[in-house]
């Protein structure tokens, strides 16, 4: 007799919630294809156009995606100008610098293409979804309105194949962002792209910008897909190879054995990633940035990967850095980074004159990133992808060590309330989850408006997890935190992270680890505002 697994329950219910999701025409979706500016769909407003605003299921009594209060806390942010952009999400070859890959991507680019806004502006995106299955977008790090967040069966109904959706919103915050794919193992693939928005009144002075996106790749290499490696980390997986998207192209395993890093105090992570990438290009033929020697350059690093954090440096150049999740800090100087996935920093670098290795290795695993600075008048050869500069293995300051710059620094205000979640789970039975519970979109930690509150997150495994809430910034707290804020944070196993946040944006917020193996087996959670 068959005894469904947990695995088995947990995509079954997310599938069948996916097919009554894209069965259903609500706010922001148009089916059809193609969209002029005179059909363009409008966002899930509370009664838009006489539609009904999505509202998830769940237990009643708290704020709801489009309820009034979000819809206050929105006009509260003005409407600056609209700045407006259409991407498509759709299967396509990607070039990886020699090696092709078939996959899903933004406008058929790796990564997608760059979206760049000033603070304060109305940012009005449409995507159109041509991928043979549901999406949705999220714009990560912002504190945005409830309903354009991206999440499918939470803040939204997930786009159906065929359909536009239009994420219209006040970008509040300068910093450097992250847009990606909310739907499954996607954000696996190509389906992420870089999103900048400007300061009006930049305090920094630099030359050049240089927008560096990290990355692990496993997607099209001989069969490989994400879900299928996600099958290879279950106990059961070979039972449900043949479960996922592609049938019988399962590939080799991907499973990471034997992994080792001592900054993480554990393993580097499960997946064992056959290429890493920056800026979508292998590190036999990388990316190659150029400048006059002297020059300021600021460095926006991103790590869009799924299952690995990076150690990051710039050969025989020191690191200035300036922001962690787009909010700024007291300037630091460093050798090298750890970026874990999601995070952001930006640095500066005074450029030498030469040919420098930009490396990133992936922190406990084999292989490394390649990109290139390179000045006006340096010659020689591209370094090799062996290539392992000194500031690699030198100084590294963790984000728990950066002060907030005053201008933004929480106050001294005691916490109004205080929450303990623990995460729980295994690699044997690969059961992630919070307070041993897999996600469910019915389940809420409840918060108010206007409370402080301290939120204790007891990493009960032995492995670590970057945890990423939506909709709010946070400060790093506790006895060796200096306050930084941020909006992801790596939690070292049995270890334990306190940060701070003003519940100051209404709505149904997710917290997750933003390892995407980890989320989609259950590692995922909500935090609810209460009417």
């Amino acid at each position: 007799m068959f005894t469904p697994s947990r695995r088995t329950l947990l995509r079954t219910s997310f599938a069948a919630g996916a097919g009554l999701l894209a069965g259903c025409s609500g706010p922001g979706s148009r089916s059809g294809s193609g969209s002029g500016p005179g059909s363009r769909s409008t966002p899930g407003l509370q009664g838009t156009g006489g539609e009904a605003a999505f509202v998830p299921a769940g237990p009643r009594g708290y704020v709801n995606p489009s309820d009034p209060e979000v819809l206050a806390a929105e006009r509260e942010r003005g409407s600056g100008p609209v700045r407006t952009y259409r991407m498509t999400a759709g299967v396509t070859t990607l070039d990886l610098g020699g090696r092709t890959v078939r996959s899903w991507a933004y406008d058929e680019a790796l990564p997608g293409p760059l979206v760049r806004v000033t603070a304060g502006d109305t940012l009005d995106l449409a995507l159109a979804n041509r991928l043979p299955a549901t999406t949705t977008l999220h714009s990560h790090g912002l504190r945005l309105r409830c309903d354009m967040d991206g999440v499918p069966g939470l803040t939204q109904r997930a786009i159906p194949s065929g359909a536009d959706f239009v994420y219209r919103f006040v970008v509040p915050h300068p910093g450097t962002y992250l847009l990606h794919s909310h739907v499954g193992m996607q954000p696996d693939r190509a389906l992420y792209a870089p999103f900048v928005v400007d300061d009006p009144r930049e305090p920094l002075s630099y030359d050049k910008e240089w927008i560096v996106v990290l990355d692990d790749w496993l997607d099209g290499v001989e069969g490989s897909t994400p879900e299928a490696v996600l099958d290879q980390l279950l106990p059961e997986g070979a039972e449900h190879m043949a479960m996922g998207p592609g049938p019988g192209t399962t590939g080799p395993s991907r499973v990471l054995h034997d992994s080792y890093s001592r900054i993480l105090h554990g393993e580097g992570g499960n997946v064992a990633y056959p290429h890493y990438l920056v800026n979508g290009r292998v590190p036999s033929s990388p990316s190659v940035f150029r400048c006059r020697p002297g020059d300021r350059v600021r460095l926006r690093i991103i790590n869009a990967g799924s299952d690995t954090a990076f150690r990051v440096a710039l050969g025989d150049h020191e690191m200035t850095v300036t922001h962690t999740d787009g909010y700024p800090v007291k300037h630091r100087t460093t050798d090298a980074l750890l970026v874990g996935m999601a995070e952001r920093y930006d640095v500066l670098v005074t450029a030498r004159d030469g040919v420098f290795p930009l490396i990133a290795l992936p922190e406990g695993k084999k292989g490394e990133a390649l990109a290139v600075l390179r000045t006006s008048t340096g010659r020689g050869q591209l370094p090799p992808p062996s290539v392992r500069p000194d500031e690699v293995r030198g100084k590294t300051v963790p984000a728990r060590r950066l002060q907030p710059d005053d201008s933004v620094a929480l106050d001294g205000r005691e916490p109004d309330r205080e929450m303990r979640i623990r995460l729980t789970g295994g690699m044997e039975k690969y059961d992630w989850g919070f307070d041993h519970q897999p996600y469910s979109v019915r389940r809420r930690y409840p918060v108010r408006a206007g409370e402080r509150v301290r939120l204790t997150l007891i990493n009960a495994t032995d492995m670590w997890h970057p945890l990423h809430l939506h909709g709010h910034t946070f400060a790093l707290t506790g006895i060796d935190s200096a306050g930084a804020l941020k909006d992801t944070a790596v939690v070292l196993p049995h270890r334990k992270l306190v940060i701070d946040f003003d519940a100051d944006n209404p709505g149904l917020w997710m917290l997750h680890c933003h390892n995407q193996y980890h989320s989609e087996s259950g590692m995922m959670t909500v935090l609810g505002y209460r009417k």
